[in-house]
């Protein structure tokens, strides 16, 4: 038995949710995959996952089997990457993922230099409004917004994004604008699910509960629902900075805003770095740092 490629096996299995989508995933007849992930529980001498119809579950001996396997097979690639001359010369693939909006307004025109730059270095930018797991996901580098827990991931800081709270001139004519937070009450408001909870947004002074007439799950659909007039909305800075320069948008409530959220380049502290990373962060932190003063 190859113990890394059953290890790989499991591992795609508990990610994918079942032995089937893993052999889809895998591209592998679906009884060579069951037998992997059976010949390595025989190997090992335990049962590391148990098999429902409708999904695969973890067993306590299977949740620290595969977190060690992970560690494994990320030694092993790593010793394979620096033979093939990653830690010698910036080359090889280079995951990134970055909020939708700001990694469309901010990353992809510094991935656009940055490969021009680069010959040897190919760029997959994940332009997400969640927070990936690093190591699950096999991503190199991250942009986050937001303060930073305690973690095995290293930051840097490039700048940081304002809460704002935003309407139309058509919205505003119409319903008038608000001077104070107890006005919130009796306006209109959108939402966006990823932001906080719905039914509350949060000021410098305290909690403000708003009437939700529309709540979305992007920031893009949140801004453009502002711009037809729906109502009030509230989105970080970036998100609405084109509305907001061509006037479709005005802001609000400036002198409530809470502190401002920092914006940092993150990678997993995995002992040496990878030279396409440094080269990465090297380029992309005065730009962005330009980018967000301006």
């Amino acid at each position: 038995m190859d113990r890394l490629d059953a290890m790989n096996v499991l591992i795609a299995a508990v990610e994918a949710g079942s032995l089937s989508a893993a052999s889809r995933r895998l591209r592998s007849p679906l009884a060579t995959v069951s037998r992997k992930v059976s010949d390595l529980e025989a190997y090992v001498g335990a049962r590391l996952v148990t098999r429902t119809n409708r999904k695969l579950v973890l067993t306590d001996a299977g949740r620290g089997y595969i977190e060690a396997a992970r560690r494994i097979l990320e030694h092993v690639n790593e010793a394979e990457r620096a033979a093939a001359g990653e830690y010698a010369a910036p080359r090889g693939d280079l995951t990134i993922s970055a909020p939708v909006a700001f990694g469309r307004m901010h990353v992809l025109p510094v991935v656009e230099t940055f490969l021009a730059r680069h010959a040897d270095i190919n760029v997959r930018l994940l332009l997400l409004d969640r927070t990936v797991n690093m190591l699950e996901e096999h991503v190199d580098l991250a942009v986050r917004i937001a303060p930073l827990p305690d973690s095995n991931l290293i930051a840097t800081r490039v700048g940081s994004i304002r809460h704002v709270v935003c309407a139309s001139p058509a919205y505003l004519k119409q319903h008038g604008t608000p001077r104070s937070l107890d006005d919130l009450a009796r306006h209109a408001c959108i939402t966006f699910d990823g932001l906080g909870p719905a039914k509350a947004w949060r000021f410098a002074e305290r909690d403000i509960a708003v009437r939700p007439r529309l709540s979305v799950n992007t920031a893009e659909a949140v801004v453009q629902a502002a711009v037809s007039g729906v109502g009030l909305a509230r989105v970080m800075s970036y998100q609405a900075a084109d509305a907001v320069k061509t006037g479709k948008l005005k802001l609000l409530l400036r002198s409530h805003e809470p502190e401002p959220w920092p914006v940092s380049l993150i990678y997993p502290d995995q002992g040496m770095l990878p030279l396409k990373v440094r080269a990465f962060l090297d380029w992309a932190a005065p730009r962005l740092r330009k980018s967000l003063a301006v």
